[in-house]
């Protein structure tokens, strides 16, 4: 382990927030969750947005993104110190494609909008994109200077989100992380992962999957919200880069991940392919280069696959 690397852990005992406010857009959400575990940890008050309709909560606001009044106003009360933008459209295969472009693309302009506004800025703003952008490439490890080839609507809508982010970079200290896969517990079942290891749960007999000849670079959650809590230490100290691949370095094939969880359940499962399933413009194999993170926040201990599997199994 080089001194330029140290390894850190999942829950930093480390208190850079103490005194700071944190706005967390898309608290709500499944990512969010981890975020505020993470901030908390670090001594952040945490705010966040969430959709209208949602449960209230303390330090929560209701408001739509594509409010651009309605958000100033919860930006001005909040006056963050650092801000975490998950609030998106976050599932590919989404039937609404104009809210995917509405949402991802013109909400995350409304907010820069309103924290730029700010008597006193933030000095670190978060957004999330996504490794989608990279879409099919034979690059076997993906580093952040590959080419953008995104490959559906919600990839597209995500490459929009960071250029038109480049023209607010020279008003708000702006890093862009691109998450590759990842999960835990608590995601929804319309995504790959906890869609398997509830079927091994329940003890299916068999299970409906699209497209066997996928790989995928899967993180933990936990590992991903630390890597943001890290990214906005980084970006505080004027970071030289401004995007970060959010990832593992390892893919794993479907049958990969089948048999992880046969050796976790005790059982094997029959995998049939529905047609239904297979997304038109899938992409093949997404493994992530993550140097360039590990240079700015240093290695975050990081459990291997099979114990988050086993993670949400026994959730």
């Amino acid at each position: 382990m080089s001194a330029q690397s140290p390894t850190l852990p999942l829950l930093s005992p480390a208190r850079e927030g103490v005194g700071k406010r944190a706005l967390v857009t898309g608290i709500a959400g499944f990512t969010g969750h981890y975020v505020v575990q993470e901030l908390q940890a670090a001594g952040y008050e945490v705010f966040g947005t969430s959709t209208p309709g949602a449960a209230p909560a303390p330090n929560r606001f209701a408001v739509d993104l594509l409010d651009r009044a309605g958000l100033a106003a919860v930006v001005a009360q909040v006056a963050p110190d650092v801000v975490v933008h998950l609030a998106a459209i976050a599932f590919v295969a989404h039937s609404d494609v104009e809210q995917i472009y509405r949402v991802n693309v013109v909400g995350t302009r409304n907010l820069l909008e309103a924290l730029a506004q700010l008597p006193r800025r933030p000095s670190a703003v978060l957004l999330a994109s996504s490794a989608n952008i990279y879409g099919n490439t034979d690059v076997p490890v993906i580093h952040e200077d590959v080419p953008a080839a995104p490959a559906n609507d919600y990839a597209v809508s995500k490459l929009a989100m960071e250029y038109m982010a480049r023209l607010w970079m020279d008003k708000l200290p702006i890093v862009i992380a691109r998450p590759f896969n990842y999960t835990g517990v608590g995601q929804a079942e319309n995504f790959l992962l906890p869609k398997i290891v509830s079927h091994f749960r329940r003890r299916e007999a068999r299970i409906e999957l699209g497209n066997l000849n996928v790989w995928r670079d899967f993180s933990d959650v936990r590992v991903l919200a630390a890597s943001y809590r890290h990214l906005l230490d980084a970006a505080t100290g004027k970071a030289q880069q401004r995007i970060f691949n959010v990832s593992s370095g390892t893919a794993y094939s479907l049958g990969e991940v089948i048999d992880m969880m046969a050796d976790i359940a005790g059982y094997r499962i029959d995998v049939q392919v529905n047609p239904a399933f297979v997304r038109a413009n899938e992409v093949a194999r997404l493994t992530g280069d993550n140097r360039r993170l590990q240079a700015a926040v240093g290695t975050i201990d990081a459990p291997p696959l099979a114990e988050t599997l086993r993670w949400m199994y026994r959730a």
